[in-house]
């Protein structure tokens, strides 16, 4: 007589049964890690993507950051013919719809940021005189309406350094500003282990850089 040899019902059902488990424990570390890749991946684009819109500007029409003047809260125009920072970017980029306001406040327009103390906050208001740009590929990029001349490193001038921040994806959630995920963190020993989609930045010149420790752990950590 042959013997078959298998498993029982019970056997396999308390397989799956541990399967499950394990699933559901390692799941969302994999999404949470997955999806804070995809932050890190989005925010370096979108750094890159200003950087290289503002050098464009400078080798066509000889105007970086250093030479705008104070634009209108929600407006992609010159003012009275000499570029302002949205109007360069709105020439360089994809811009697909521009609004004021943005934050921690609710203004109305643009959408709310959860996190009420972003870095820099004394340096970047945080009201509808904001211009908030939205590009095609889904990020954003906040700043005050009336930055102007933004410049940094010029013999004998003094640095005017501008502020804003980048959402890598824009009005959809969470819209929370990274942060250092060890305790204590400092500007040299910062780690940000889990990526948010939000970032501050400060612009100057014919640069955009990261405006906080966690930013920087971001963009320079491995």
């Amino acid at each position: 007589m042959t013997k078959r040899f298998g498993f029982t019902l019970a056997e396999v059902l308390i397989t799956l049964g541990i399967i499950g488990v394990v699933a559901a424990m390692t799941m969302p570390t994999l999404m949470n890690s997955t999806q804070g890749a995809q932050y890190k991946a989005a925010y370096k684009k979108a750094l890159s993507a200003l950087g290289q819109a503002v050098t464009l500007n400078v080798a066509l029409d000889d105007s970086s950051f250093a030479d705008t003047v104070a634009g209108t809260a929600g407006s992609t125009a010159d003012a009275s013919g000499v570029p302002t920072v949205a109007s360069i970017l709105n020439s360089r980029m994809n811009v697909v719809k521009t609004t004021k306001g943005d934050s921690s406040t609710s203004t109305g327009v643009g959408y709310t940021i959860t996190d009420a103390a972003v870095p820099s906050a004394t340096k970047l208001s945080q009201d509808a005189a904001n211009t908030t740009l939205f590009f095609n590929d889904g990020i954003t990029f906040t700043f005050p309406a009336t930055s102007a001349a933004c410049s940094s490193g010029t013999a004998g001038t003094t640095d005017n350094i501008c502020y804003g921040y980048i959402d890598v994806n824009g009005a959809k959630g969470p819209n929370k500003v990274v942060s250092c995920s060890n305790a204590n963190a400092t500007a040299e020993n910062c780690v940000a282990e889990n990526p948010t989609d939000v970032y501050p930045v400060k612009f100057y010149n014919q640069t955009v850089l990261p405006n906080s420790p966690a930013a920087r752990a971001v963009l320079y950590g491995k």
